[in-house]
């Protein structure tokens, strides 16, 4: 047999000469994405009443740990650790805020309970929500970042909130008060992900990062956009039967709505070109988020189902 033949005898992966050293490394970065995962199922243990919603399953961890891991395959289980926590608390968040609560006054107390915490308060004995707030809030002021980053997180965690608040009032109200495409789009700080960015960056503490928190985090908002906009795209039907408010539902087709990531795409990586030198694995990081939420969105979701 000739080399040739042996070679074309192969399986087609083994062919490639790398595709060892690369099925290494997407080992590695799932082996940091299971302890993740296992840290998050404790977290969930540790507060049942914030977490004990069906939707919110083992496999909704384990897309979790694997989307951090997979954003950022530079790091270990503990360096990202703290975007994985602070997603898992949003999940718990969005559950109590779209499908607990049943009167307008319910979310302003979870808003007014959460902000106090991010304010140095005590948590509220036995509202898993604060408690795993507290937590956070601990962890995060641990860092020397904090003191130059303290308000941004805390008004993006506020941005959170009353985006939340603000698509509950759409939500259960007329529907010829609902908002238009780009209102919708405007309370995209609902979906979280800025707030995890910016959590993530101050325990980090990286000095290109500090240099350039205010462009970043402006970036971050419009990255956030555009995964609002992925999971609208993956998740109408769900959306439908889970009474959730849905662009497509105000009259905007998935091609307009396809189209309008597209725009906000290239003005990331506009505004990202500057940045790159600087603080090159945010950088990344913001760009990983686009493209694994892209490919992710385009085949599955993160809830379970109820």
């Amino acid at each position: 047999m000739t080399a040739a033949d042996g070679a074309a005898s192969r399986p087609s992966g083994l062919a490639r000469p790398d595709a060892l050293a690369e099925a290494r490394g997407t080992g590695a970065v799932m082996a940091q994405a299971v302890k993740c995962a296992r840290d998050l199922a404790a977290c969930a243990a540790d507060h049942p009443g914030l977490f004990d919603a069906k939707p919110i399953d083992e496999t909704l961890f384990n897309a979790v740990a694997c989307a951090n891991a997979f954003g950022s395959p530079w790091l270990d289980a503990a360096g990202i650790r703290m975007a994985a926590r602070t997603s898992l608390w949003i999940f718990g968040l969005d559950w109590l805020v779209d499908h607990v609560a049943a009167e307008r006054a319910e979310i302003e107390d979870i808003n007014r309970r959460c902000l106090a915490v991010a304010d140095g308060a005590p948590p509220v004995p036995g509202d898993g929500l604060t408690l795993f707030l507290a937590e956070i809030r601990d962890e995060v002021a641990q860092s020397p970042a904090f003191a130059s980053l303290r308000d941004d997180w805390r008004a993006q965690l506020r941005r959170l909130l009353e985006c939340g608040a603000r698509e509950w009032d759409w939500k259960s109200g007329d529907r010829a008060a609902w908002p238009t495409f780009d209102e919708y789009l405007d309370n995209a700080d609902n979906y979280g992900s800025a707030w995890v960015n910016v959590s993530h960056w101050i325990v980090h503490a990286d000095a290109g990062v500090l240099a350039h928190a205010g462009e970043l985090q402006a970036v971050s908002r419009e990255v956030q956009r555009i995964l609002r906009l992925l999971n609208d795209l993956a998740t109408y039907e769900r959306d439908v039967t889970w009474g959730d408010l849905n662009p497509q539902m105000l009259g905007v087709d998935r091609a307009t709505i396809t189209e309008r990531i597209g725009r906000i795409v290239e003005r990331c990586g506009e505004l990202l070109a500057p940045l790159r030198a600087d603080c090159p694995e945010a950088v990344a990081y913001l760009e990983r988020q686009i493209g694994y939420s892209t490919g992710f969105y385009e085949l599955s979701d993160y809830w379970g189902s109820l």
